[in-house]
């Protein structure tokens, strides 16, 4: 008796896995893998892409690895070029975030080797992935320059106040009792004149504020502007991004008045005690330079460092880039940008700062 013929088996080969740029059409699954993606960072939102469009006019390229219709890797691009500080392609550019996010290490790899690809096509020094951890095996690694700083926050106010450590938590205490008051939504152009004065005194070009109304235009659900005064005074402002359970304190200013009245510690008091109310649990204090006084701030405030290893892919540089205030190189450029005219630092800063990344 003959068997009935069986049907050819089903092919075990998966669907094959591509890497293309992403359009507007795959913004909603774009950040709704961001937002699920334990790599990925606020920074690998997709409106950032609009956002360095609106404010600096430069070149993206959003490249997602998918499979079939299932994204399995992203990877936020900007290029960036100065007669300075060379030509890079950067993840993600004007950011401290970026790099790698991927549910697969062939995802992973495919993007690099695109990256690598646009890099030797648009003729750069450099592609930069400002990621937290080295995950690229043949890509070179700078550590040591950055470091981020992260803690827990719990649910009560005095919890959060014991975290800080003595010295620091006298300070807070001071800052309450200074009959400062914080302002919520303030107004742009005024947060946007603190954080240049600030930038200016520490000898840094300041970005257009166009590029802070681009960040509240496309992330309106994800930014906080706060402000404190003294007297009806703005002594201290600060932008602050919201993502997942994090809190991210990122851009902040102040005058040299600020000091004496404890302004950035009750900005930063404050803004736990609101993210804490809304069931935020981390404060994601930031990036800061290790030797820089910021860096020694955040650890005065009980924050460990946790170093960040960027990862580069050189093209046509021979070295790994340091693009870097502290670097000597760079030294008496600082020195004569702290003694401009604040009005000029204004208008000359921003086409400095879009060259930077």
């Amino acid at each position: 008796m003959l068997k009935p013929e069986m049907p050819p088996a089903a092919s075990a080969t998966p669907p094959a896995l591509r890497v293309r740029a992403a359009e507007a059409a795959d913004r909603p699954r774009w950040d709704d893998f961001v937002e699920g993606c334990e790599e990925a960072t606020f920074f690998h939102r997709f409106g950032w892409s609009e956002v360095v469009r609106k404010a600096h006019g430069h070149r993206t390229w959003y490249l997602l690895a998918e499979r079939e219709e299932a994204i399995e890797g992203v990877l936020p691009l900007v290029l960036v070029s100065s007669p300075i500080f060379g030509k890079a392609l950067i993840s993600t550019g004007f950011t401290v975030g970026g790099g790698i996010a991927a549910a697969s290490d062939p995802a992973r790899r495919l993007l690099a080797e695109r990256a690598a690809e646009i890099g030797r096509e648009r003729g750069v020094d450099y592609v930069e992935l400002r990621s937290e951890t080295a995950v690229l095996d043949d890509w070179l690694v700078k550590d040591g320059t950055y470091a981020v700083f992260r803690r827990p926050l719990a649910e009560d106010d005095e919890e959060n106040l014991k975290a800080i450590p003595r010295k620091k938590r006298a300070d807070v205490r001071k800052a309450i009792k200074s009959d400062l008051s914080v302002e919520i939504d303030a107004p742009v152009a005024e947060v946007y004149a603190l954080y240049a004065e600030s930038l200016r005194n520490h000898g840094t070009p300041v970005f257009s504020q166009r590029f802070v109304e681009a960040i509240l235009e496309e992330f309106p659900d994800a930014t906080e502007l706060s402000l404190i005064r003294k007297d009806g005074e703005g002594l201290a402002s600060l932008l602050s991004f919201f993502f997942r359970d994090q809190v991210l304190p990122y851009f902040a200013g102040a005058t040299p008045a600020a000091r004496g009245h404890h302004a950035f510690d009750y900005l930063y008091w404050t803004l736990m005690q609101r993210a804490a109310a809304r069931g935020v649990r981390i404060f994601d204090f930031g990036r800061s330079k290790t030797g820089t006084g910021s860096y020694d701030y955040k650890r005065f405030w009980g924050f460990e460092p946790q170093p960040l290893s960027y990862q580069y892919h050189l093209v046509r540089a021979r070295a790994l880039p340091d693009v870097n205030p502290l670097n000597p190189k760079y030294r008496m450029m600082v020195r004569t940008w702290q003694h401009l005219p604040l009005w000029l630092s204004r208008r000359v800063g921003p086409l400095v700062a879009r060259q930077l990344g």
